[in-house]
């Protein structure tokens, strides 16, 4: 499942539409097989896991699906994730006791990947009121992570103590997630975006140093430097073509437009003989 979902998300990134097509259908594949074992062995059937999330959806949405019963309407995406979050939580609260009772974060994955779950958990504890009041703050925040992790690294002469300089990295880190979340920016996504861009631009450096005959291992840091800002340089020139060649159609549709009904009407006008 986990395999299948990266090549979704890859998909999706590459705008590849057919790719995505043959990936989803992979996707529900896997869903649809563990459905079907659960159900083989008495416990559900994928028919009860569809009502399960149509359920969800209605009873966590009521600004859509309550209107009718005096549900004030949201408007913003943020303030919709917030609601579900504090409907969510008040469907745990009269769940009742149970044998493990269940807490505000418990039911964020621990298997998610380390900065979507620190996204997730500032929902989370934002929905509860426990948040920073503006990006402002969190980008303060951050200033002292930092401040704190130079404190670490920053003595050449003295031994960085690895256990807290991991732990000022891992606030740092938890800080920039909910920085993200502020921003209504999805962590993983934006840092799978820099990654695709960095290796876009090294490949383009590492192609350009060899096609000069040349090594990167033999050159020196300001020459690699100098090389990195011409692949930077020549990729975002590309990227502009590119992109004046997709709005180039758009742009001109008016104009197009006009001279077709232009030109029509010259014909429509003109003495049939």
């Amino acid at each position: 499942m986990l395999e299948e979902t990266y090549e979704v998300i890859e998909a999706i990134d590459r705008h590849d539409h057919a790719a995505l097509c043959e990936e989803l259908g992979d996707f529900v594949f896997e869903a649809v097989f563990l459905a079907q074992l659960e159900a083989e062995a008495g416990h559900f059937t994928i028919a009860d896991s569809l009502k399960s999330i149509a359920d969800k959806l209605v009873r966590r949405h009521p600004h859509v699906f309550a209107r009718d019963a005096g549900e004030a309407p949201l408007d913003s995406a943020s303030q919709v994730r917030v609601r579900w979050e504090e409907i969510k939580a008040q469907e745990k609260a009269a769940s009742g006791a149970t044998a493990k009772p269940k807490t505000l974060l418990s039911g964020i994955a621990a298997a998610l990947p380390a900065l979507l779950r620190a996204y997730h958990i500032g929902t989370r504890v934002a929905s509860v009121g426990f948040d920073w009041t503006t990006p402002g703050d969190v980008v303060d925040k951050i200033q002292e992570e930092v401040d704190e992790l130079r404190e670490v690294a920053g003595n050449a002469s003295t031994p960085i103590d690895h256990e807290r300089a991991e732990e000022e990295m891992g606030d740092l880190l938890f800080s920039i997630a909910n920085l993200s979340r502020k921003l209504g920016i999805e962590p993983e996504t934006a840092l799978r975006k820099a990654n695709d861009k960095f290796t876009k631009r090294f490949t383009a450096m590492e192609q350009s140093i060899a096609d000069a005959g040349r090594a990167m291992p033999q050159m020196r840091l300001d020459e690699l430097e100098a090389e990195w800002q011409r692949a930077k340089s020549g990729l975002m020139l590309s990227i502009e073509r590119h992109s004046l060649a997709k709005s180039w159609p758009r742009r001109h549709e008016g104009t197009k437009k006009t001279f077709t009904r232009r030109f029509a009407s010259l014909l429509a006008s003109r003495p049939r003989r």
